[in-house]
């Protein structure tokens, strides 16, 4: 029988209360199939202050940063040392890519206690990076007893880069399929009368940065002759971003402002709500030489919320998807509009398509789930 581990984890994006739903699956398991956690955050990162929350029943230790305060891959633990000695752990999680200063710190650390560390990265392109990020990278590829990978691509990137330890593809996060739900009409109709839509409309969104690469030229494209013929269907932007001007001029070169919405970003808790309320999301993602889509986290929440799902075939999206969803060429937009023609016309395969969405978030991408396959992975690197 395993034993139960005990584990440090260090993790910036962690200072969110909703992010740390994993870890709280991680430590409730009873016995082997749980583990003993001290978990480091920094007091606040990017702007976002560490939030406590009472459901959190294992050590959070916030410590401050040297430097770094907004720089994802440039920041460094003040005191980590005592915090490992104390927590003594079996092994520790580096919540963390493989180039950034934290990681190598934490590796270098746990290798002198001769303690079994992992880390993780999303990063799905191969790159070579410049000293001393270059060193950083080396060092840990080399020392580090596994890895998790946010999506399939990234753990090819490691294989090129010579890292032979195991690999686990793993999301970074669930989402709770308890707030991310089918909304009652009621809550629809009032999420909808809030952006000037009717109850009874077809809503198509996108939801998240507005930037040029995310496909959101191609989706203008693609949806413009379809507002023409259908006065009903109604195209929703919700975030920021330097693109929003350029699609407020297109919307007002097709005289569309009574169907097409541009909504300010709002925050995580309000997120179940904004993707209830739409009948069919899109991320029509484009690959650049420096970006490919890395896993597209508000495909999943679409999905818990039983909207019916659309993306292009930008890096992870079609593995995220699986049969739940559609996937078009990205940069197609003919192919995009057939698609969204056809949903829109269809109230029945949007409606499968959302519940095998909610299936597939049910069965992979849980905080449960995710959680699961962390601690399992843990045990296979320290049997």
């Amino acid at each position: 029988m395993s034993r139960r581990l005990t584990v440090l984890m260090i993790s910036k994006a962690s200072v969110t209360a909703l992010y740390r739903e994993k870890q709280r699956q991680m430590v409730a398991g009873a016995g082997a199939d749980g583990v003993n956690l001290t978990l480091v955050v920094p007091p606040e990162f990017g702007g976002i202050p560490y939030e406590p929350d009472p459901a959190d029943t294992y050590s959070i230790v916030p410590l401050p940063l040297w430097w770094g305060r907004t720089q994802h891959h440039l920041h460094l633990y003040r005191g980590l040392a005592r915090v490992f000695q104390a927590a003594a752990p079996d092994l520790v999680h580096i919540d963390e890519e493989h180039y950034s200063l934290v990681t190598w710190a934490a590796t270098r650390l746990a290798r002198r206690a001769g303690v079994p560390s992992l880390f993780f990265t999303w990063q799905n392109l191969y790159k070579d990076y410049p000293w001393p990020v270059s060193a950083w990278e080396r060092s840990v590829l080399r020392h580090s007893r596994g890895a998790i990978a946010g999506n399939q691509e990234a753990a090819a990137v490691l294989a090129a880069k010579g890292f032979h330890q195991p690999v686990q593809v793993i999301p970074q996060f669930g989402t709770d399929p308890a707030r991310y739900r089918p909304l009652a009409p009621s809550e629809r109709a009032a999420v909808r009368t809030s952006w000037g839509v009717a109850a009874d409309a077809v809503v198509v969104g996108y939801v998240g940065r507005l930037v040029p690469d995310k496909g959101l030229d191609v989706l203008t494209e693609a949806a413009a002759p379809l507002l023409h013929q259908h006065p009903d269907w109604h195209l929703a932007f919700v975030g920021d971003g330097p693109w929003r001007s350029d699609g407020v001029r297109w919307r007002d070169r097709e005289q569309r402002a009574d169907q097409v919405h541009f909504l300010p970003r709002v925050p995580s808790p309000a997120m179940p709500s904004v993707m209830g309320a739409l009948d069919v999301l899109v991320l029509p993602s484009l690959t650049t030489p420096r970006w490919k889509e890395q896993f597209g986290r508000v495909l999943v929440e679409a999905m818990a919320a039983e909207v019916a799902v659309v993306g292009s075939t930008s890096g992870e999206i079609p593995a995220v998807l699986g049969d739940a969803g559609v996937v078009v060429p990205e940069g197609d937009a003919q192919a995009l509009r057939a698609t969204l023609a056809t949903l829109v016309g269809d109230p029945a395969r949007r409606q499968a398509l959302g519940q095998q969405g909610r299936a597939r978030v049910l069965a992979h991408f849980t905080p449960q789930a995710v959680a699961a396959d962390t601690i399992a992975f843990y045990h296979r690197l320290c049997p």
